[in-house]
């Protein structure tokens, strides 16, 4: 009976686990199969005729899909970059400052978490165009710099660190920027490590907004690439179009792989699940 309770719970994730990775797997095998293979139901890996190398290199060649995934690098390091130099502070001031309101702009922060950015995507794009900045970098990540999740994410590690170690660097005369920058943050790498995934994940798959503000192939990134790319193949090479999918996809696989022992570090001890 203790055996039994030892193995079913991991029966049970591997199960879940192969259910949530049967979607990657059949993009992958349907990337190396051939026009005439692509609608056939087998989830056997080794199709009897390989196209991986014509379908690989028609989705390297018929769109610049070097370009997608540079654009993708820009806007998702751009948005990253920034997003951790308004959040950082913000969270330090109201997990260790004390100052009227403080509960109140807490409050707000985890309020505006409820916003989408579809409910905003309208006053954004004409305050974009009458500024002349659609069809630009800018354009593509200025909604999202400043990020109320990472705030949130911050204030819950940031509350974790112990309040004696502030005061004595304050005593030391440690201005409040050193302290945030060069004490709290150093002591919740992993909850940097967190959001990175989150964001870096959340805007290289993001389609909404750059299809709103950005018409340019030039500076698409890669899910709206990979639209153009549909268009260009009229929908009919999916085995091309998977190779393409599978492309822009493995850099976020690497990204959590990489980053999986400090993602889930930063999960559990900023309580949010």
């Amino acid at each position: 009976m203790a055996t039994l309770r030892r193995y079913v719970p991991h029966v049970v994730l591997t199960l879940g686990a192969g259910f949530m990775l049967l979607p990657f797997y059949w993009m992958f095998l349907t990337s190396i199969r051939s026009p005439a293979e692509i609608f056939d139901i087998s989830l056997w890996p080794i199709p009897r005729n390989f196209d991986a190398v014509e379908n690989y290199g028609r989705a390297a060649s018929q769109v610049p899909m070097a370009r997608f995934m540079l654009n993708g690098v820009i806007v998702c390091l751009g948005i990253l970059v920034v997003q951790v130099l308004t959040a950082v502070p913000a969270a330090y001031a109201l997990a260790k400052l004390k100052f009227p309101g403080r509960k109140l702009l807490l409050a707000l922060v985890i309020a505006a978490l409820c916003v989408p950015i579809q409910s905003l995507a309208l006053p954004l794009f004409v305050g974009l165009a009458k500024a002349k900045l659609l069809n630009s970098y800018f354009g593509m990540m200025m909604p999202f710099f400043l990020s109320v999740f990472a705030i949130f994410l911050f204030h819950q590690s940031f509350r974790r660190y112990p309040d004696e170690i502030v005061e004595a660097a304050r005593m030391d005369g440690f201005s409040e920027m050193e302290i945030c920058w060069g004490l709290v943050l150093r002591g919740s790498l992993p909850a940097l490590a967190a959001f990175s995934v989150f964001s870096l994940v959340a805007h290289w798959n993001d389609l909404f907004w750059p299809m709103v503000v950005v018409s340019d192939i030039n500076l698409a990134p890669p899910p709206l690439g990979m639209l153009f790319f549909s268009d260009a193949e009229s929908g009919a090479n999916y085995g091309a179009l998977m190779a393409g999918a599978a492309i822009t996809t493995t850099p976020m696989l690497l990204c959590f792989l990489l980053a999986r022992r400090q993602f889930i570090a930063g999960i559990t001890m900023t309580g949010v699940k």
